[in-house]
Parts: C-alpha cells; structure tokens; sequence
C-alpha cells in the first residue's frame, strides 16, 4: 500500500488544508518516500500545487505523469536520484534543488538548464546567465556541428528516392555517428554533449530534411553508465580537453601504415636471433590490421602542456555491469579505461578520445590502477552492482574510487613504502592485493561501504618476497589457493589459501630458468601474466627473451616445505628486442591468445600464439625449437608538437581490451596512444 494517502497529504499542506485542489504549498520531506510512493493520479489533483518538499527521502526518479501544471518550487535534496529528465513535465518550475544526491553530476545541472525554460536557481544559485548560454550558444554550436556531420560524410550516402527501409539504416548510422565524433565543451559535459546531439540530430532528420523518426523507433543505446563528469571543476576540466584537443591536432593527419612480420616457411640458421619460427600448422595465424586513433597528453603536472616527462604506468579497461561480468570475458569489458601515471589518474573513452574524468593527487606518483563491482546497498531494500577503482603509488596507500558517483570513498594505508601494483581476485571481489618496495605482498578485505560510504578494511596475509615484488598474477584454475610474481631477484609463488593459520608466510617455490648453458634463479622478473589456465608469459632482464612456460609442469603442488627450487618448463621464446631496458612489461589478451610488449623506440610487438596453444596444452607438449617472431610490430607514427618530435619513447604498458577492439599505450612521455583494430 502506498504510503501517500489523501489525508496525509491534507495534514502536511502549509497550511492544513480541507481540499486537495487548494494546496499551494505541500512538505512531503523525511517520509521514506521512493518512486513507487507517488502515485500519479493523486498527484493530479494537486492542480494549484506551487511549492513541494520531497527531501530526504529515497526517491530515485520521478513517475513521468505526475501532472503538477503550477509547480514553481522543487526541493529534492538527499535522495537517491539517478535521472533527471523526467522534470521536464513540470515547465514552469523556477527553483530547483536536488543537493546530496550522489549519483547526479555536472551533466545532469546542464539538463534540467536546457529542459527548464524558466529556471532561475538551481541548488540555491542564480543560473540565469548560464542557461541562456545552454540554451542558445551551445545548441547552436552543436547543431551546426551536427548539420556540418551529416553534410560531409552522410548526404551523397541517401538516394533521391529512397525507400523506408533506407531512411532507417540512414538513421541509425547517423545518430550512432554524430553522438561519437561531435565533441564540443570541457570532458567533465561529454554525457550533457552526446545527450543534446543525439536530441538535435533527430530534430534535423525530422524537421529538416522530411525523415521520420518516430516511426519503427530502435531502443536508445545506452551511454556507459561510467562516462560522467570529472573531479575537477568545469574550468580545470575544461583547460584539460583544450591541452588534449590541441596536442590531438598536430597529429591528426598523420598516416599511419604499420611494420608487419608475417610467419613463414624459410629455414634459419638456428643461432640467428631475429630467425623466423615455423607455425605448427599449415594454416598461418591471422594478421590483423590497428591504426592509430587517439594521442592524449592527460596526465600533465599541473596541465603543463610542456610536460613530457611525466612516466605513464598502468591502464586495465572498466568491466562491464550487466554483462555477467567475469564469465565471459569477450563481454567483460567497456571501451573506458583508466590509466595512471604522475599525480592522476584518468577514464578514457577508448573510442572518442575523451577524457571522462581525471582524479589527482598533488603529492602522489601513481603506479597502480585495477577494477572491482561491489554490490552495494544504496538504499534500505536496494541493492546494486556498482564498479569501484583501486589506485595507488609513491606514497603506499590505496585510494577507492566510487566511479559513478565521482567520489573517492576511503583509502588504505597499505605500505611505509611505496606500492609497485595492485591486483583485485577474480573470485572474492572485496580481495586486493598489493605489492610494495618493502619487500611485502599484502592481502587486504577492502569491505563493502554502506550508503553513506562507511566502510572497514582489514589485511587478511602478508607474503614475504626476497626481493621487490614488480608484477603479480593470480593463478587462473587456483585464483584462491596461489599468486605468483615477479621480482626484482626472480619468479616467486606464494600458497594464498586462507584456511591455513599462518598469517605471515615466505614463498614456496622460486623457479629457475635458463640462462645460456645453465638454469639461473637470479634474474629481474618485469613482466609477467597468464596467456591461458596454464601458459606463463614472463620477461626476464636477459635481452630479446620472453619465455611461455607451463605452470602445471613447473610446479610441483604435492611437493612439502617452503622455498623450494623448480625449473619452469618452458614452452617457447619470443623474438623481442635486444634492450636491455627494465620495466618495459608485457600483458595478454586470452580470449584472442594475444601477447603484447613495448620496446625502447616505441613500438609495439604483438604474437599471435593460437597456432600454439593447443599443441602446449597436451600433456606431452613439446617445446618450439626456435624462438617466435611477432606476428607484426606497431611503429610509432612521426609525431610533431609544436613542430618538434617527442624525445625518446619508451613504451612501459601496452594493455588490450579483451575483445582485441583497442590497443592502449603507455609511454614515459606522458602520452597515451589508443589504437584500434579495423
């Protein structure tokens, strides 16, 4: 039964009222009122009904017909709200206040200034100026862009006679086109911006060119639930976009073809490096084609344009919510990815280049970036996933990003000394991982924050490592029982298993591998990630290696005692390059048997492996007898800021979607390249 009545409303009008069609005023406030609670046809009869209080409550969107003709005054502070369109119903409203809602943003302001004609204050502040300039300026602006789209790339695309069936494909490949490429105001708007384009672009196909839209309508789709405004204020956010866009600029006609080494059949001298391998199978892996589609400078000390020191380190791509997240990781994953390098961190929409939100800290130095989704309690009886950003550096402490809320809830302080990376479990999600200069992994219970974003954190393990711990890796078939790592002196496992009683525990297994004529131990271990349930990429400071190896094979799990020596069975080598620069890592793509590494110059080297992987996974699968040549080599374009080039590019990340959809790139220049397979 609804909790709004005729005589409750009767007996909260200021004042009393016998009627309900005489209530002007009407005070509906700390009631635990949420959406299903406003009944519509109640609400009609409140015809003369100017001022309405519905704060503190737990309303998280408004019934589209409440029918409120008159209503001037809106006051919806600390409530649940998530959308705010449906306030277009009541246009004669002039105050509007919806304060403490945390799910709202900048763009959702931007809104209701455009939807509301007559709006003077929002949140208590004289808006006027602002919502003209909303109003006209910026839909002139876009609707010029928008015309201009459809003029250069969509027009010699529509038949002077058409059919039905043309209008529609016509029209579904322009609105999905124009809200993509049409960038207009600072990042912080880009929600606010997709939004009105899309608005104005079916006004132009209905109204100025004779094209129905309404008819045979396809369902809207939906804009990442995470691409909302930045941290920073609209101005800082705004000098952002204007450094992103005019360092974009100066590359955006360059050409890119990309340096490809396609597997043959030739034979090689066996003790030539750069020897070609031969495919186990007539049929050669699959070349793809990438080319180059964004370059940002969005980490920049202080919005320094001149900024290209800042070293850029870590990048994981957002999973996606309603996507059974962690099953499938084909459709694990969105197009926005965080990255970390200097004092920020940043979500970047892979496929428009916009920066959607940048959080910084001014004294800290980021390493670190991972993704977790907490099913948290945002009201007394609902649930919902929502997607929370670890992040941490320099300072050995974590910070936790509520992402679509734009607030940093809490951090952890970790470490004494600083955090080289962090890894969330992929089974137990409140489960983090860190890795420190001190020689330590810790694992910590992040918790689950309540509403108001309480949380508690307690460290579950500490695993003593003999040298500095600079990647981790959970096993895939046994993600609660082993992590493995690699370090500064070697590879490392650790048992994980919680039920044991030991709180604190050394490794229990380090692994040897070769090292020209012998097996070695001691070798800098900088890259390190599983390619499948069973193969290990590792990158080790010998120049021009990096092994593939067997972790079933390797690894003796009936063996007893601690600190144990194992020899890593090793399945192949990739063909790299001779450098003998450190901490350039390498990462995988499973889903595609991808492995990817950056080098000293820039490029990108990327292996193609599933020609491989199934001879690998057989329990007598033998090791390839010469070294893997990359499938092909991603050169960096001839890039020119204020006519000059960047100085050396070294490539320190290099992370795939899992879909293999984009390829970013992090370099120590301070710029984040994205490319995309075609």
């Amino acid at each position: 039964m609804s909790k709004i009545t005729t005589e409750l409303l009767l007996e909260r009008a200021v004042p009393r009222s016998t009627r309900l069609r005489k209530i002007e005023t009407l005070n509906l406030s700390k009631l635990q009122l949420k959406t299903g609670d406003l009944d519509p046809r109640l609400f009609s009869r409140l015809r003369h009904l100017q001022k309405l209080d519905l704060s503190d409550n737990l309303l998280d969107k408004f019934p589209n017909s409440l029918t409120l003709p008159d209503l001037r005054v809106l006051n919806c502070n600390n409530n649940k709200l998530e959308d705010v369109t449906a306030l277009k119903q009541f246009p004669l409203l002039e105050e509007l206040t919806y304060e403490n809602n945390v799910y709202l943003t900048l763009n959702d302001d931007y809104k209701v200034m455009f939807l509301l004609q007559n709006l003077r204050l929002l949140n208590g502040k004289d808006i006027t100026k602002l919502a003209n300039h909303v109003r006209r300026v910026n839909s002139r602006k876009l609707t010029s862009k928008v015309t201009a789209h459809w003029e250069k790339f969509f027009r010699d695309q529509l038949p002077e006679k058409h059919t039905a069936e043309q209008v529609k494909s016509i029209k579904k490949k322009f609105l999905k086109s124009v809200q993509t490429n049409v960038v207009y105001g600072p990042s912080s708007l880009s929600e606010f911006t997709r939004w009105r384009v899309k608005m104005i672009a079916e006004e132009f196909l209905t109204y100025s060119l004779g094209l129905e839209i309404n008819s045979d309508t396809e369902p809207e789709e939906k804009a990442d639930e995470n691409e909302e405004e930045s941290t920073e204020s609209p101005r800082e956010a705004a000098e952002d976009v204007a450094q992103v866009g005019d360092f974009s600029s100066y590359i955006s006609n360059v050409t890119v073809t990309p340096s490809k080494r396609k597997r043959n059949h030739s034979r090689s001298s066996p003790g030539n490096k750069r020897s070609k391998s031969q495919a186990n199978t007539e049929e050669e892996a699959e070349d793809v084609t990438a080319e180059p589609l964004h370059f940002l400078q969005c980490h920049s000390k202080g919005n320094s344009r001149e900024d290209f020191k800042t070293q850029l380190w870590s990048c994981v791509f957002e999973p996606v919510l309603d996507s059974g997240t962690r099953k499938d990781p084909i459709v694990s994953s969105s197009r926005t990815v965080a990255t970390c390098g200097g004092e920020s961190v940043c979500l970047i929409d892979c496929e428009t280049g916009t920066v959607l939100k940048k959080y910084k800290v001014a004294t800290e130095e980021f390493f670190s970036v991972a993704w977790t989704t907490l099913t948290m309690v945002i009201s007394d009886s609902r649930k919902k996933a929502h997607n929370i950003l670890a992040a941490a550096g320099r300072r050995g402490i974590v910070k936790l990003i509520h992402v679509a809320a734009d607030f940093c809830y809490g951090e952890i302080k970790a470490h004494k000394k600083p955090i080289a990376t962090v890894c969330f479990s992929p089974t137990q999600e409140t489960h983090l991982f860190t890795a420190s200069y001190d020689k330590r992994i810790a694992l910590w219970d992040i918790g689950i924050p309540d509403c108001d974003y309480n949380f508690k954190a307690s460290q579950l393990l500490v695993l003593e490592a003999a040298s500095i711990p600079l990647r981790i890796a959970l096993v895939p078939t046994c993600p609660e029982q082993y992590l493995l790592a690699g370090c500064e002196d070697g590879c490392f496992a650790w048992n994980i298993k919680l039920d044991k009683g030991q709180k604190s525990r050394p490794f229990e297994a380090i692994f040897q591998f070769p090292d020209d004529e012998s097996m070695t131990t001691s070798h800098r271990v900088d890259g390190l990630a599983f390619l499948n349930d069973d193969v290990v990429v590792s990158k080790s400071s010998k120049p021009g290696c990096i092994y593939l190896w067997s972790w079933s094979r390797s690894f003796d799990a009936k063996g007893k005692g601690c600190q144990r020596t194992m020899s890593a069975v090793i399945l192949a080598e990739l063909e790299w390059s001779t450098t003998d620069m450190s901490y350039l890592t390498l990462s995988t793509c499973p889903a595609k048997d991808y492995v990817f590494c950056g080098d000293e110059k820039g490029s990108v080297w990327m292996y193609n492996l599933s020609n491989y992987t199934t001879a690998w996974g057989s329990a007598k699968g033998k090791r390839s007898e010469r070294r893997i040549s990359p499938t092909q080599i991603l050169k960096w374009p001839e890039l020119r800021v204020n006519g000059e080039q960047p100085p050396e590019i070294l490539v320190n990340n290099v992370v795939a979607d899992p879909a293999f959809t984009y390829l970013v790139v992090l370099t120590s220049v301070n710029i984040t390249a994205i490319w995309k397979k075609s």
